[in-house]
């Protein structure tokens, strides 16, 4: 484990000695500058991991009994910055994977990223040679890429698929420039990370990583993350319909409301049920996550909607937060497989042994 580990006398990082390798701003007078978004999230998420590290923030274990306090801290980190959600969620998540699967412990100073997108390309290969496992190949939608300190990486080895633990930053481990350009959610850092013969520590066995009842619990707090984005772009629409009351503008709000108290209702009685069955032995946990994240995504997509029609296009040309929050909601939203995913939890409803 001595290849992960942070010196004991390494202290936090300041936002100042990050290698951000930032350099994408674009007109400085139109506020879409995704360098400076990078760069201000990466600061924002030192900071918040050092206040997790203190005990300032709490985000507890999925199951611990206190689910529904994670997914209200996921909720209300998103709802003030839904970039820093997606890293925080990123690097609590990484610690509650690491303590199912009897990982090492994330040290104090330490940031964590989760990086287990494989869409079609050329991924990652894990290869045991004598001085232990080697990592090599491209991983796309690397969060975090050039402010994680640790990842957990998913690879194909010869038996299979398995999980990893990686130290990054260091020559084996390099973001591509020039492969994140997004506006939305820009201050996620999201590049593809080449990666070359890299030292890597196995965390559980074969799918593992994808069997265990956590891999759903923590589906359903990316799902918080979106919900507290929803939230945050309402602001422009409950401004309107208090300085300027009109009956349109009541029943956009109106629907906004319906969609949101249900989306936050199901995840508290989500977070119940996780509490009640942490360990899945009902076997509920796959269906119970597709229910949520798409409901979930419904109302996120319906707020982005009822919002845009409800105040036209003053607020995205006027007012660069909400602006940014409809751009980065609309984003986050597309980590949902749509289609995919309903086709899925129609079989798992009609032919259960199908989801086996």
């Amino acid at each position: 484990m001595n290849e992960l580990t942070t010196p004991p006398a390494a202290g936090l990082a300041s936002p100042a000695d990050l290698d951000l390798d930032l350099d994408l701003d674009l007109d400085e007078d139109s506020g879409l500058r995704p360098g400076q978004a990078r760069r201000e999230t990466a600061q924002r998420f030192v900071s918040t991991v050092a206040d997790i590290a203190s005990g300032a923030l709490e985000f507890p274990l999925p199951g611990s009994g206190h689910t529904v306090q994670r997914l209200a801290a996921l909720r209300a980190v998103a709802q003030r910055d839904l970039c820093l959600a997606r890293l925080v969620e990123g690097h609590v998540d990484a610690t509650a994977i690491l303590a199912e699967l009897r990982g090492p412990t994330p040290g104090p100073a330490e940031r964590w990223g989760v990086w287990a997108a494989e869409p079609p390309g050329e991924g990652v290969t894990a290869t045991r040679t004598e001085a232990g496992w080697r990592l090599a190949g491209l991983k796309r939608y690397c969060s975090g890429a050039h402010s994680c300190t640790h990842a957990l990486i998913t690879a194909t080895a010869e038996d299979g698929r398995r999980l990893f633990a990686v130290r990054t930053g260091g020559p084996g481990c390099q973001p591509v420039p020039g492969t994140w350009q997004a506006i939305g959610m820009a201050g996620s850092d999201t590049p593809d990370v080449r990666i070359t013969d890299l030292p890597a520590v196995p965390v559980g066995g074969v799918e593992d990583y994808v069997r265990r009842p956590g891999f759903q619990h923590g589906g359903i707090g990316v799902a918080a993350c979106w919900y507290g984005g929803a939230l945050a772009v309402t602001e422009p629409l409950r401004s309107a319909a208090h300085r300027n009351p009109h009956p349109h503008t009541d029943a956009h709000l109106g629907a906004v409301d319906m969609h949101l108290h249900a989306a936050g209702a199901l995840l508290e009685r989500t977070a119940a049920e996780i509490d009640q069955d942490p360990h899945d032995n009902s076997g509920a946990a796959r269906l119970r996550s597709l229910r949520v994240r798409a409901f979930v995504e419904q109302a996120c997509s319906a707020t982005l909607s009822h919002v845009g029609r409800a105040t036209g296009a003053g607020p995205l040309c006027h007012d660069l937060r909400h602006a940014r929050n409809v751009a980065d909601l609309s984003v986050y939203l597309l980590q949902h497989h749509a289609e995919r995913d309903l086709a899925e939890l129609g079989r798992l409803i009609t032919r259960p042994e199908v989801g086996r």
